[in-house]
Formats: structure tokens, sequence, C-alpha cells
């Protein structure tokens, strides 16, 4: 079975940073790329970014380039976000996927909310 638990969110001011985790099982993890999606209130599920297999391409929203940055450890079965510079509209759920629109594979989610 596939899992995706994501941690990290939380409350932040204004140009703070957090760092997104997201433990994955159930598949052989350094066999698919990985994307970042998010949800604000009242809003669709927006992508945010991708990861290729092993880490060395990715991609960005314009919305968060330059100011968040993913990774991951194959070794470790574990995908980050890192996101600086954050704005209050960035508050969202966050959510790691696997595979394409509309992100179905996902996990449940962590809350960041972004306020002074």
């Amino acid at each position: 079975e596939v899992q995706l638990v994501e941690s990290g969110g939380g409350l932040v001011q204004p140009g703070g940073s957090l760092r997104l985790s997201c433990a994955a099982s159930g598949f052989t993890f350094n066999s698919y790329a990985l994307n970042w999606v998010r949800q604000a209130p009242g809003k669709g599920l927006e992508w945010v970014s991708l990861i290729n297999f092993n880490g060395d391409i990715t991609s960005y929203a314009d919305s968060v380039k330059g100011r968040f940055t993913v990774s991951r450890d194959n070794a470790k079965n574990m995908l980050y976000l890192q996101m600086n510079s954050l704005k209050p509209e960035d508050t969202a759920v966050y959510y790691c996927a696997r595979g394409g629109r509309p992100w179905l594979m996902r996990g449940q989610g962590t809350q960041v909310t972004v306020s002074s």
C-alpha cells in the first residue's frame, strides 16, 4: 500500500522559513518523480514543485520559484520542501503526491499558515 506522510507545517511570520518532509513507503521510492502540491482555503489543488526520480531535475511554479527548494533522500525514502521568504499567500495545506493531475495519490497534508 502506498503511503505518503507529510510533516513540518506550522504557523510562521511573513518572511520566515519552514521545511516540510514527506515519508514514503509501499513503493519503489527511487523509481518515481514526486510533486508537492497545495490547497489554499476555498481553492483547488495547485502544483508547487516536481523532482525527478534521482533528484537531478526540479521544477517550480512561478509563484514559488527562487523561494522554495525541493529535494529528496532516496536512501531514506524522504521528500523535502524548504520554504523561505514565506508570504501570506503561501498559506495552504501542503501535500506530497505521486503521479500527475489530479494528484489522487497524496498524503493527508500538513498545514502551513503564514501570518503576523
